[in-house]
């Protein structure tokens, strides 16, 4: 499902990137919550059957609603979710439905890589399979876009959809009811970046990022050790998606290349945040 309302200028990055999947048995439903721009150009620019485009009128609030009711013709086994102004790898439905299947868990998601308007990539860490980072996520706060999740239709069925009387945070909410209705069921986790994620259009500042994040944005920014792979130059006033889009994809066919670069980049830097903990744990035990 791709809920949409307004993007036409980064809609068709995501879309493109929801049709190159390796995994080719899908249905894109895409959610027009109200959309007043060229947003049905764009999605009619797509010929392909599998696309099902749905143009409603603007639902209350954050529009969960209009969500809700894509979500009940939903046919497809697994449940995943795609932002209009992020970006999927070729594999992300492929990882993600293996690792569900590996842990016969029935909600998992894929390592969150944030992409900043500067055009830094920031891996994010977050393993629910440990009980702290678990009861964190549960009671706390949620650092994972709902763009990295997948979760079975049957539970869908079991647990409802998405509340629709919140402004914010819906998607976190609902994991809650999916994950707690079968507690014993730990989360799966695809430790592979399968997403990029951008911040939204309206949050135009970095106190919108994650704490985390915005500590690691400045490290990149300062330290001259960020791999050059997870950094681009992106003009002012340009749209980031499509600068990130036209790397992964340039000349309108995918390199395998560029997003082994990336996911080896977020692996130099997650190595050099450990060395740096060892090193400064060691200082304090010598």
């Amino acid at each position: 499902m791709l809920p949409t309302h307004n993007r036409a200028d980064v809609l068709g990055y995501a879309i493109a990137s929801v049709l190159w999947q390796t995994e080719q048995d899908f249905e894109l439903l895409i959610v027009g919550d109200g959309c007043t721009d060229e947003t049905a150009t764009v999605v009619e620019s797509f010929h392909d059957e599998r696309i099902r485009w749905f143009d409603l009128t603007k639902a209350p609030l954050s529009g969960y609603a209009n969500r809700n009711l894509v979500l009940s013709k939903a046919r497809g086994r697994y449940i995943a979710y795609a932002q209009h102004d992020d970006i999927l790898f070729p594999d992300h439905l492929a990882q993600l439905i293996a690792t569900i299947r590996a842990s016969k868990s029935e909600w998992g998601y894929s390592r969150p890589l944030w992409c900043t308007p500067d055009g830094y990539c920031i891996p994010f860490a977050i393993n629910l399979g440990d009980a702290e980072e678990l009861a964190h996520f549960l009671n706390v706060e949620n650092h994972i876009p709902s763009c990295c999740v997948l979760h079975t239709r049957r539970a869908m069925k079991r647990v409802g959809y998405w509340p629709e009387d919140v402004e914010r945070l819906a998607d976190w909410r609902y994991w809650h009811r999916i994950i707690q209705s079968r507690p014993w069921r730990k989360p799966a986790y695809c430790p592979e970046a399968t997403v990029l994620h951008f911040r939204a259009r309206w949050k135009t500042g970095p106190e919108y990022d994650p704490a985390a994040v915005a500590r690691l944005h400045a490290a990149a920014q300062q330290g001259g050790w960020w791999p050059s792979a997870l950094k681009l130059d992106v003009p002012p006033g340009s749209a980031e998606q499509g600068i990130f889009f036209e790397t992964i994809c340039p000349d309108g066919v995918v390199s395998e290349a560029r997003i082994a670069e990336l996911r080896a980049g977020i692996t130099l830097v997650l190595d050099r945040l450990a060395w740096t903990w060892i090193k400064e744990a060691g200082s304090h035990l010598t």
